[in-house]
């Protein structure tokens, strides 16, 4: 007895495993402040296996997915930048399979909590394959790894209860980012938009490190990776997140399914920034930092399309294995210290996840090139060596193969010249001017949501003391407005009257969703709406003229009986209203039609909800006196007709515009 017991005695020091006191938990060993990380670090890598091993076999992070087959286009030859092979003629394609994810739920979570989203791209190149192991948010909580199993067992459930699933609204995470400043940055994407995107085909997507280009000459320059969207990027508002979780949890799952099935393929641009360092006041390698793109030029390399789903969700989605240290030649690491811990996490938890080292011979993991090496046996080995000699160099195999290769993949030899310490650079010590810039680049709106956000996060924190925290060492550091509306919402009071010192940086429009539009309705979702005595001529013209546009319309009915139109034909709807509500849906259209449907309940929670969510609506003016009852009055986007031809260019107009904000202060509901 006495022997367990001594396993219930905790000292107050952080030790290893092994009883060693720890002096530094907060940063890796490296060559200097701004030097790579070192492998003798004992004490990340024990801190780091561990959390790696922690489950099996789901995925510690990014459990939930969704995977989808395509293609890569290359736009012109780039190996003026870069020698990688998959960049180096115009038209050049190469397959790719894209999982994206949330960060904090298990597989059995909803697709649309408030969450960061997994973006990761498997180039099957020529030379390999090449893992872009990224996110739709282009900067992270933490500068260093050292910090990576903090922050999520902070942001995952709370241990003692095991709630709350896929959400970031409670204690632990609250308390960790508002001791750690340098998460404010990601802290205001989380908060604001971005977090629900209102389908994945229009997430954009960040490499977030600072990575290297190298040419055939040798020659390096720093980039940073960004996918834009072909189809714009907006999100859904929080009200119907919720919705959505309950009635629909694999909603983006299957919206992005639906969408390949139908051939209305995802399409992404890929570009990179290239980076001078002296251009920016902030450290290239501080991963809770952006380059603006008004600073630093998007340039574009070419164009991603998702056209195959796959065959088995376990075989490829769940199995898939990235790792950013699959690298081709051309492409090279920065001494970033998040990056760096990222290289041995990643690879360190395929082992334990897919039952060892051999999990990169699983057909969505093999390359498609030759390849071949000495490393042998393991469990699960799949790959016949006829050769007599796994060693290098060997006289018995046929020409000594393997053999190194002379055009293969080789480290930029940068100089260096440091002293082994566990300090943090000084140049990483800024964490607001980013967060204020990303504040004050927001639209109204955006900023309104974001102050809603914050509101019901910290409305669920059960410690007021972590709240306090929140408001003055948080927020009132970002931006005072933003800390005096949070705080008036919760009741707490401003204690901190000196908020740091920040760097006055300009707006950057890219940065707000409003201004990152498609301009048109392709892959929109339309719901129309049918009942006895509907119009069969104005159905098909609505289905015909929104196909020609790119969108997808289902006819949905109050049951799935056939629909006897005025014309005295039959439609056979798609849905019913209740199996298919409007939270599914970018716009709704009501055709002219009997009056019996005005008195469906589900037909008036139908327009209500779609209204109250800020979608485009168009009715027949049959509907003027129901819309009367019911209190909403015509905008932008609610548009009544009298003509089925006549203002259909109003409508698809509000449609592309995503939503109709200036109805939000309208609504029977308080979005956050």
């Amino acid at each position: 007895m006495k022997q367990l017991d001594c396993f219930r005695l905790y000292d107050k020091r952080t030790t290893t495993n092994t009883g060693t006191p720890v002096a530094d938990d907060v940063n890796s060993l490296k060559g200097g402040d701004r030097g790579p990380s070192l492998l003798e670090d004992f004490i990340m890598r024990e801190k780091i296996t561990h959390f790696d091993h922690e489950r099996i076999p789901e995925r510690i992070v990014h459990a939930r997915g969704s995977g989808a087959h395509g293609y890569f286009e290359c736009y012109q030859n780039f190996s003026d930048l870069t020698k990688a092979n998959f960049l180096s003629e115009q038209g050049k394609t190469t397959p790719v399979f894209v999982r994206f994810s949330t960060v904090q739920g298990p597989r059995g979570s909803a697709d649309t909590v408030r969450d960061v989203r997994g973006f990761a791209v498997k180039f099957y190149t020529d030379e390999g394959n090449y893992d872009f192991v990224g996110n739709n948010m282009p900067v992270f909580f933490i500068q260093d790894a050292m910090q990576f199993p903090d922050f999520v067992h902070a942001v995952k459930m709370e241990p003692d209860r095991e709630i709350p699933t896929g959400a970031s609204a409670h204690d632990t995470f609250w308390d960790f980012v508002s001791l750690k400043t340098e998460a404010s940055h990601m802290v205001m994407w989380l908060m604001s938009d971005r977090a629900i995107p209102i389908s994945l085909r229009h997430m954009q997507g960040f490499g977030v490190h600072t990575f290297r280009l190298i040419n055939a000459q040798g020659q390096q320059k720093f980039c940073k990776f960004i996918w834009k969207p072909l189809s714009g990027a907006c999100s859904l508002v929080w009200d119907e997140c919720q919705k959505l979780a309950g009635k629909d949890a694999d909603y983006n799952r299957g919206r992005l399914w639906e969408d390949i099935e139908n051939g209305d393929y995802p399409q992404w641009e890929l570009g990179i920034q290239l980076i001078d360092s002296t251009d920016t006041p902030f450290d290239i390698l501080d991963a809770t930092k952006l380059i603006p793109e008004e600073k630093c030029q998007f340039i574009p390399l070419g164009r991603m399309t998702l056209n195959r789903n796959p065959d088995n969700f376990f075989s490829e989605t769940e199995q898939v294995a990235f790792c950013p240290s699959h690298l081709v030649p051309g492409i090279d690491f920065t001494d970033d210290p998040l990056l760096q811990g990222r290289l041995f996490s990643y690879l360190d938890t395929q082992i334990s996840r897919l039952g060892g080292p051999n999990f990169n011979e699983i057909p969505i993991n093999r390359p498609i090139c030759p390849f071949m090496n000495n490393q042998r046996d393991g469990i699960h080995r799949q790959t016949i060596n006829p050769n007599k000699a796994s060693y290098f160099p060997n006289s018995i195999n046929p020409d000594g193969v393997p053999v190194e290769s002379p055009h293969g993949f080789t480290t930029f030899p940068e100089h260096m010249k440091w002293s082994k310490t566990r300090h943090r650079s000084e140049s990483f010590n800024d964490h607001f001017s980013q967060s204020a810039m990303f504040w004050n680049s927001m639209s109204p709106i955006e900023k309104e949501h974001i102050v809603k956000a914050f509101t019901f996060e910290l409305s669920k924190v059960k410690r007021r003391h972590i709240q306090e925290r929140v408001v003055n060492q948080l927020l009132v550091n970002v931006d005072l407005d933003l800390a005096h509306r949070v705080s008036k919402n919760l009741g707490i009071e401003i204690t901190n009257r000196n908020p740091v010192h920040k760097i006055e940086l300009a707006k950057s429009p890219a940065l707000s969703q409003l201004n990152l539009l498609s301009g048109d309705i392709k892959s929109r979702k339309v719901a129309i709406l049918l009942s006895d005595g509907v119009s069969k001529q104005e159905v098909d013209y609505f289905s015909q003229e929104l196909c020609k546009l790119g969108a997808c319309c289902k006819l949905i009915a109050p049951t799935l009986s056939p629909v006897k139109t005025s014309s005295n034909e039959t439609i056979t709807p798609d849905t019913t209203m209740i199996g298919s509500p409007s939270i599914l849906f970018d716009a709704v259209v009501v055709p002219r039609q009997g009056d019996n449907i005005q008195s469906n309940g589900v037909f008036k929670h139908y327009i209500l909800e779609a209204y109250n969510h800020l979608k485009p609506i168009l009715l027949s003016d049959c509907f003027r006196v129901f819309l009367e009852k019911l209190e909403l009055s015509p905008d932008h986007g609610l548009i009544i007709y009298k003509n089925a031809t006549h203002d259909f260019k109003s409508f698809t107009t509000a449609m592309a515009s995503h939503r109709i904000y200036s109805r939000e202060s309208k609504t029977l509901y308080i979005p956050a």
